[in-house]
């Protein structure tokens, strides 16, 4: 760790681009970390997982560094703030004796508890005490919150007729060909359409997430073909790649299903 922050120190005072590096720059490599991370542990090869979280550290490395040169923390700091929490939102563990065991769910109730004591003060409204992030994350993470209060549907039947109603009004609005209105309704539309989701207890970053790693291994099955039929991809047309695109489909069913059983 030491070796690692002597380095961070040294390219900050020789490299160029690192010099010219802000906090508000290189907030978007931290996110495009935590999704490479996210993609290493869904390939499940370890040395992906090690090489992507050694990337994540360096966003906290570096932007630990640039908030040293202005005397306001190091890194250091960072991992007393984060150990403090954790002792803090631990006290089952920490403070064993002034607790009863607690059970998995007993052990998520007490660490919301603390967090909302911990936030209370620096929040004007409730939902401000909630973090940023991903837009489908906020979405879940706003609609669970206002649903603890009782704002919202009694059942997933009321949430799913909300979808069709804003569904409806999409449709309205890309027939008036008004594009802010068509902006308007698809957030609508995709709000309403994760509220479904949560109340179904479905994730919807993971379930887009595993879509989109679905289509990936799909779209390289496309081009695999195309490369043995000599081909080239771009220059295919629509019915071929959508005949190929079938033949994905159900190689890649079928590839799961072996690997599931060899795991079994």
């Amino acid at each position: 760790m030491e070796q690692l922050l002597k380095i961070m120190q040294q390219l900050r005072a020789e490299c160029p681009w690192d010099q010219a590096q802000t906090p508000e720059t290189l907030t978007k490599y931290a996110i495009e970390e935590a999704y490479e991370v996210e993609a290493a542990v869904r390939s499940g090869c370890a040395n992906d997982v090690k090489e992507e979280l050694g990337d994540l550290l360096l966003q906290v490395v570096f932007q630990s560094q640039m908030y040293s040169e202005q005397g306001l923390f190091n890194f250091n700091d960072v991992v007393e703030a984060i150990s403090e929490k954790l002792i803090r939102r631990h006290p089952h563990v920490f403070r064993a004796d002034e607790f009863s065991k607690l059970n998995a769910d007993e052990v998520s109730e007490l660490w919301q508890k603390i967090k909302k004591d911990e936030k209370k003060d620096k929040a004007k409204h409730r939902l401000d005490q909630l973090k940023h992030g991903p837009a489908l994350q906020q979405a879940h993470e706003i609609q669970k919150n206002a649903a603890q209060i009782g704002f919202d549907f009694p059942h997933v039947k009321g949430a799913y007729e909300k979808l069709e109603e804003e569904l409806e009004e999409f449709k309205q609005a890309m027939a008036a060909n008004n594009s802010d209105e068509i902006l308007d309704e698809f957030g609508d539309c995709l709000f309403s359409l994760i509220n479904v989701g949560r109340k179904l207890n479905v994730s919807s970053e993971m379930a887009l997430l595993s879509t989109i790693h679905k289509f990936r291994s799909r779209f390289a099955f496309i081009e695999d073909q195309a490369v043995i039929q000599n081909k080239n991809v771009e220059e295919m047309s629509l019915e071929e790649m959508d005949e190929l695109w079938e033949q994905a489909k159900n190689y890649l069913k079928h590839q799961v299903n072996h690997d599931n059983k060899k795991i079994e």
